[in-house]
């Protein structure tokens, strides 16, 4: 049976998603961050060397990365379902959304977490103005319009389709939810953006969607 290595607010959650919408049985071991860190557990290390979410065991199978694990889970398990034929444009636009998601879209709202982190950081009163300084500069200058312009592009390439890669939903969509939601949580995707707002509302409604937060439990991502 496939154990999913499950970190709370974190990619694994996408992954349960995916096994709900595929009707394949699992288990979940849990895992909590560091309530001062938000780093995950030493113990994650016992299943994965790099200690990081998500992780699955499948037999004698570990595999980590979400977009390894997402392609493997179709591939294993889909029958066809949840990717486009091969040769079609379908299947082209499919590839690329699964690598940009985290390729791309990933690492500004990652550099955006990581200076609001600083931002709100204790340390000596001295340098509390040079790092906010530092910070706000570096998030306007350069994350922040990044961002804009990656939200800007996917809203467009939403506007004829409900889906990324066509119209059906895909494991694409799967992959492509998490920073997403992380845009919408700390990255300006609100609705001035009603396409991409469209997309998160669709997705959340999915019974398989809502069964994975049943089973996955807190995700902070939506609040």
């Amino acid at each position: 049976m496939i154990t999913v290595h499950h970190l709370n607010n974190s990619r694994s959650q996408r992954v349960l998603w995916l096994l709900e919408e595929l009707g394949v049985k699992y288990e979940i071991k849990r895992y909590e961050r560091d309530k001062k860190t938000m780093r995950a557990p030493d113990s994650l290390r016992k299943v994965h060397p790099l200690g990081k979410s998500p992780v699955i065991t499948d037999g004698k199978l570990t595999l980590a990365e979400s977009g390894a694990i997402v392609e493997y889970l179709v591939e294993r398990y889909g029958k066809g379902r949840f990717i486009p034929a091969p040769g079609t444009p379908e299947r082209l636009r499919y590839t690329y959304w699964m690598h940009y998601a985290e390729g791309s879209l990933m690492p500004p709202l990652l550099m955006k977490l990581v200076f609001d982190t600083i931002e709100r950081t204790r340390m000596p009163f001295f340098a509390k103005p040079i790092a906010k300084a530092i910070s706000r500069k570096t998030k306007g200058s350069f994350i922040e319009p990044s961002i804009k312009q990656h939200l800007d592009y996917l809203e467009a390439e939403l506007a004829g389709s409900d889906w990324f890669a066509g119209d059906e939903l895909t494991a694409a969509d799967v992959q492509m939810s998490f920073p997403l939601e992380a845009a919408a949580a700390r990255g300006g995707l609100g609705a001035n953006y009603p396409n991409l707002k469209a997309f998160l509302d669709r997705i959340h409604a999915r019974p398989a969607y809502q069964r994975a937060l049943e089973k996955g439990g807190e995700y902070a991502l939506l609040t």
